[in-house]
């Protein structure tokens, strides 16, 4: 944290998006470190996958899977790359990414910008499968005439290299990519991607934080029913608290510290509207090991962070991780798997 203190205030003089090509740039020359080691007080099984901490990178930072190595080396339990749709694309007129400092948050519209699956996929072909957990979120084209046909095309093309596929289908900044969350939409998009995964690894479900009773509820049964292995709980917000940042009436998700509250509320929902049935990965707003205590408290398995890496640095997820040791002892608990879903309604 100290070291990167004194980083912090000239990557802040960038854009932001500038200096999240710069970080990516930077990694890529760094050697990668070693990939956590299984804490047997953290580790969790999560869809057959063993995971050595349940602190992962979320999708959005390694957008075209260039730096797993570097990220797992940071401690991260599993790392989750892309959005990776099936042709590359440009993604949103710039400026699309904005830093809210006073919040400790982000506005992006970026539009799964990225260079197309099929180069992260010869990328990702190198990888040791043994070299740490790495997911891989797939998404459509903005352009597509078939966003179905996209996503199975996505899975078919990645689960020869992904420990899991993400089906992101709660970006607010592809439009009509939300509409996927309806009932029937949802029903006929699980069923394409199930039957392209075959055999294949573990599929996830990304889902936003901005649905009513009812889209939750409907979700939740077409994902059991559909056999999926797992919801990530939540994606960035349209919605807009109260912020003080100059660029808070900026158009994209929010993300970072004033969704927390938010998505801890999404994540007790899906809790209660699955029953237990599917594992949960929690994500938004989680920036301390209090954080992340508090959504494996309300059900969760597994964290997921990244906007909290712009103003922590990449030695979070190490205090995250050893944070909710103390937290979990201090509670009486001898394993994170004793932990998940004891808070009291």
């Amino acid at each position: 944290m100290a070291l990167y203190s004194l980083v912090r205030p000239l990557a802040f003089a960038l854009d932001g998006e500038a200096a999240h090509r710069l970080t990516i740039r930077s990694l890529k020359l760094a050697p990668a470190g070693r990939p956590a080691k299984a804490d047997p007080v953290l580790k969790v099984n999560v869809a057959g996958l063993d995971f050595p901490n349940p602190v992962g990178l979320a999708a959005g930072f390694d957008k075209d899977a260039e730096v797993w190595r570097q990220m797992l080396g940071f401690g991260f339990g599993f790392v989750e790359v892309g959005t990776l749709t099936p042709q590359p694309q440009a993604g949103n007129d710039r400026p699309r990414l904005f830093r809210l400092a006073e919040d400790r948050a982000v506005i992006n519209r970026m539009g799964f910008n990225n260079g197309g699956q099929a180069a992260a996929l010869a990328r990702l072909a190198r990888r040791h499968r043994n070299g740490g957990i790495v997911g891989v979120n797939i998404g459509a084209n903005k352009d597509s005439p078939d966003r179905i046909a996209d996503y199975a095309a996505g899975v078919r093309a990645m689960l020869g290299v992904a420990d899991y596929l993400t089906v992101n289908i709660s970006s607010p900044n592809t439009p009509g990519l939300r509409a996927l969350q309806d009932k029937g939409a949802l029903d006929a998009l699980l069923a394409a991607v199930m039957e392209a995964r075959g055999v294949g690894p573990p599929v996830f479900l990304k889902v936003a934080p901005d649905l009513e009773r009812q889209d939750i509820d409907d979700l939740a049964a077409v994902a059991i029913a559909r056999k999926i292995d797992a919801l990530i709980v939540s994606n960035t917000t349209v919605s807009r608290p109260v912020l003080r940042s100059k660029h808070r009436e900026e158009t994209g998700g929010l993300s970072g510290a004033p969704l927390k509250a938010l998505a801890l509320a999404r994540l007790r929902d899906f809790r209660r509207a699955t029953g237990g049935a599917l594992p949960l990965i929690a994500a938004g707003g989680i920036e301390t090991a209090a954080d992340a205590y508090a959504r494996i408290r309300a059900g969760a398995s597994l964290v997921q962070l990244y906007s909290a890496l712009v103003y922590e640095g990449p030695g979070l997820a190490r205090r995250i991780a050893s944070g909710l040791r103390a937290l979990m002892e201090s509670d009486g608990f001898a394993r994170l798997t004793d932990a998940i879903g004891t808070e009291k309604p």
